[in-house]
């Protein structure tokens, strides 16, 4: 099987597309996949360092409104298209993937126009433009949220496979959890709070959990695990230290820039606090998590509100904007969360009845129907 997969721009897009990509090499061992992104991108990075092949195209996004940089967006779809032409033709693959991001729409629609066959795999409950028009021309569409079927014009191109999830989260099930308890410096005997803004951090998020940190010093009945992102730890913690608090002498709190053993603190977490892009989100609804979601008010198309809303609407978390955020709302909110275990464990049920763990296997079943 030749595989031609694009998506680019963030990790969103770039790591559901390597997940897929591991996939087809798993149950296609003699497969040839070639990953297409951009030069100087951040896939142009991430992806030989997976072990794939990577071709970059021109081509650039387009800005809300018209300018003299619309122009020379217009001029370098014009050579993308022109360099997707030419890799197509090279290569002559078997089906094309596109997993969203500008760089998706030229290799998607030509392959659509010469009848190579096309999948594009959408994460968010709230498609985004390039998917949106891609859905007019594409074979098929790998949703992860049911709210995004109505954004599509034909919807019977839709399938909800989820989103591909890292298998440490699939395998969390395995992860020894008195070892993660000591692996962390935490104790099993008290409620447990992990709370993250991605991998770059949330700077809303942050300025939140000082006040939440600081409400909570000398809580013995709750821990927390906050992680600032790297760009915002030293600002964090400097915060912290202008409230009088010295983090070394208290044992259920803790600061970091980052956590490498994110899937250990997850799996003991009772409450889980992060914003709302959806790979975090379906890890959550993977493992079955009550969660707060704050979504990032600058995503793009405010996609990560729609993300956040359908969960509350399946009642497995509550969300809070990032316009009425404050470190008191925030603290409430959890130590309501924390005291109403009746609450708490049906928010943990409708977060595992929603969450699916076998996403790449479905995105595969329908990459094997298209090519046989």
């Amino acid at each position: 099987m030749k595989v031609l997969i694009t998506g680019g721009g963030t990790g969103g897009h770039i790591y559901p597309a390597l997940a897929i990509a591991k996939k087809i090499k798993e149950e296609h061992p003699d497969s040839s996949i070639v990953y297409v992104g951009t030069k100087n991108s951040m896939e142009s990075e991430i992806v030989p360092k997976e072990g794939f092949n990577f071709k970059s195209i021109r081509v650039k996004g387009f800005r809300r409104k018209l300018s003299m940089d619309t122009l020379k967006s217009i001029k370098e779809l014009a050579l993308g298209l022109n360099d997707a032409r030419k890799l197509i033709k090279e290569f002559s693959p078997d089906i094309v993937i596109g997993t969203g991001g500008y760089v998706c729409g030229p290799l998607v629609l030509i392959s659509s126009l010469k009848g190579i066959p096309t999948l594009i795999h959408e994460q968010n409950a709230l498609p985004g433009i390039t998917n949106r028009i891609l859905s007019k021309f594409t074979d098929k569409i790998a949703a992860s949220f049911e709210e995004s079927k109505k954004y599509f014009k034909d919807s019977s191109k839709v399938i909800i496979t989820g989103n591909p999830i890292r298998k440490e989260i699939v395998n969390i099930k395995e992860i020894n959890k008195s070892s993660a308890y000591r692996s962390l410096g935490i104790t099993s005997q008290k409620k447990t709070v992990l709370s993250f803004g991605g991998s770059g951090g949330q700077k809303s998020l942050n300025d939140a959990m000082e006040e939440v940190i600081a409400k909570n010093i000398n809580n013995d009945d709750i821990q927390i695990i906050h992680v600032t992102g790297k760009r915002l730890y030293d600002n964090f913690v400097e915060g912290i230290k202008s409230k009088g608090i010295n983090l070394s002498t208290h044992k259920n709190i803790k600061v970091l820039p980052y956590l490498f053993e994110m899937p250990k603190a997850q799996s003991i977490a009772n409450l889980i606090i992060t914003g709302g892009g959806a790979l975090s989100i379906a890890e959550i609804n993977a493992i079955g998590k009550a969660s707060i979601i704050i979504p990032k008010a600058y995503a793009t198309d405010n996609h990560q509100e729609f993300n956040a809303k359908a969960l509350e609407d399946e009642g497995a978390g509550v969300m809070v904007l990032e316009k009425e955020l404050s470190g008191e709302k925030l603290n409430n909110l959890i130590i309501d969360l924390l005291k109403n275990e009746r609450k708490l464990r049906r928010m943990e049920q409708n977060s595992k009845r929603i969450g699916i763990t076998d996403s790449a296997d479905r995105i595969i079943a329908i990459i094997n129907q298209m090519v046989k």
